[in-house]
């Protein structure tokens, strides 16, 4: 009897980064799981990968929980969690509509740093029960930070705070975890081609690509989700923020 594909678990899995992870991880021979608060783009794409799909909301502790639970029922072994949700709406501290408003700010941080906690403490507990593999590992979780961690632009104020918290975290969850065998590791893009910068003209989008170094574009989706494959089969890397940018040192504004 052959023993099942690993399973890698991945939230905002229905698009973008998260979709390119999706498809890297699906044609690498691994069982997928794409949890995204878009159910129907979620299943669609499950579909066609033959994976599962399972609609939630991060800032909900208590769906993830009930996701990664649902996941080990079928039978599933996570052996990888990667944090793709995010969101982003651009606001001043004080601007000509007034002061920043308190509920984006709480949006903000709830959906990218208390989202990301949520994923990887369910991913660790999960990951904790498994047997160790051929390299002693139980699992990997890779979370996604951004350059605005360290180059934050003018309005990005919530949108850096929560990607740096991201950052911080990365070590200490490492050393937290060390004694499970279950590795943390965190990306930091820079300029990539996501719906969001997709949707822009393209002269706006040529524009934002040649203002990164080299290589002078938009990067692509796949090249994230090639990191994160690295990321899955080198034991070494942990505990540390990875800056995927072309060299990218963004402008105040």
């Amino acid at each position: 009897m052959s023993t099942p594909p690993a399973t890698a678990v991945i939230s905002g899995g229905a698009s973008g980064l998260g979709e390119a992870t999706a498809r890297r991880f699906a044609a690498d021979g691994w069982h997928v799981a794409i949890l995204d608060r878009d159910g129907d783009r979620a299943r669609a794409l499950a579909s066609e990968l033959n994976g599962a799909a399972i609609e939630l909301d991060v800032t909900d502790a208590a769906a993830v929980d009930a996701a990664f639970e649902a996941i080990v029922a079928e039978g599933h072994t996570v052996r990888l969690a990667v944090s793709c949700a995010g969101i982003g709406p651009p606001e001043r501290i004080l601007s000509k509509r007034g002061p920043h408003k308190i509920e984006t700010w709480n949006a903000i941080l709830t959906v990218n740093l208390f989202g990301t906690f949520h994923v990887l403490r369910a991913a660790a507990v999960t990951m904790a029960a498994n047997e160790p593999d051929e390299h002693g590992q139980r699992g990997a979780i890779v979370n996604t930070a951004s350059v605005a961690a360290y180059d934050g632009q003018i309005g990005q104020i919530a949108y850096a705070a929560s990607k740096g918290g991201i950052v911080g975290m990365t070590l200490p969850a490492a050393r937290d975890l060390a004694d499970k065998f279950i590795r943390v590791v965190t990306i930091a893009p820079g300029l990539f081609k996501t719906p969001l910068l997709a949707s822009l003209p393209q002269a706006a989008q040529d524009a934002l690509g040649a203002s990164v170094p080299n290589p002078a574009r938009l990067g692509d989706p796949s090249e994230y989700a090639a990191l994160v494959a690295h990321i899955a089969e080198n034991v070494m890397l942990n505990g540390e923020v990875i800056r995927l940018d072309g060299s990218l040192r963004m402008a105040p504004r």
